[in-house]
């Protein structure tokens, strides 16, 4: 299901920039980022560590892209919304204190984008999944990703970033109340990652997630370096692979996202072979 667009060669990185350095109008004047999908499909894929903000830089990029964000996790709480008989299954599953197994999450994933398909999507922004080799290589059976994008931040602004989240009891929004400033190693700026606060409406209803405690997100985290390289590897052998370090608060990464994808796709477009003619 879909079209590889990307040539062979080694992933590339992108390391954190001076905040502001790229303005969301200079991507405007180059041309949209979604010119350069040319009749490929966007099939990506979302990577990184637990707290990095994979949902929340899918979902912009999604709308960006004019594309769908799926998140794996989503997906399994709305099935067990429904009530349905598959989702009798997997509460049964989640009940014995077990790890849903691979088959359930790619059952959802593939009637999530066949239902796609049958909408006229043309492709997804999927976060949340894969999380090791087996299930990647289980997810290309299903659509050919396109690009991996491996977002990365240090794993002590992680923790910090973990331990800040709040979500409010009554509306339901997301917020982190952590305020990130620490200088940075080897050259690089600080990273600098003010609060985002909440409204007056919400504030004495903010809830903090059970297993938002240190010792259970380094657990996390470490479970996560263990499973992640593999998934890595993987996508670099296949030439999709992209890291991205973070860096710094949304107003400053976003930008450097943008110019990232966009120089990105654009170089793997150049490299395209011209088709021939027939």
């Amino acid at each position: 299901m879909g079209l590889r667009m990307f040539s062979g060669r080694a992933s590339a990185r992108v390391e954190p920039g001076p905040a502001g350095w790229y303005e969301h109008k200079r991507i405007s004047n180059l041309g949209k980022l979604e010119d350069l999908m040319y009749d490929g499909r966007v099939q990506w894929v979302f990577l990184g560590m637990p707290g990095v903000g994979k949902g929340t830089y899918a979902s912009r990029v999604a709308d960006l892209m004019q594309v769908p964000h799926i998140s794996a996790g989503d997906l399994v709480r709305e099935e067990l919304r429904k009530g349905s008989a598959y989702a009798q299954e997997m509460q049964e599953v989640i009940q014995a204190g077990q790890l849903l197994p691979d088959s359930m999450i790619l059952d959802l994933i593939k009637a999530r984008l066949h239902q796609g398909q049958q909408m006229g999507e043309r492709g997804f922004i999927l976060d949340g999944f894969p999380r090791t080799a087996l299930q990647a290589a289980a997810l290309e059976d299903i659509a050919e990703i396109t690009l991996a994008l491996n977002l990365r931040l240090r794993e002590d602004v992680l923790v910090q970033k973990c331990l800040g989240r709040r979500t409010c009891g009554q509306c339901g929004k997301g917020f982190n109340l952590a305020d990130i400033n620490v200088a940075g190693v080897n050259g690089a700026p600080r990273i600098v990652m003010p609060p985002m606060s909440p409204p007056s409406a919400c504030i004495g209803k903010m809830v903090m997630r059970s297993d938002d405690t240190e010792e259970i997100v380094r657990k996390r985290l470490a479970v996560y370096k263990e499973q992640s390289q593999p998934v890595e590897d993987f996508y670099r052998r296949r030439d999709v692979l992209l890291d991205f370090d973070v860096g710094g608060g949304i107003p400053e990464t976003w930008p450097r996202l943008l110019k990232a994808l966009y120089d990105e796709n654009r170089e793997r477009e150049l490299l395209e072979p011209e088709p021939r003619a027939a």
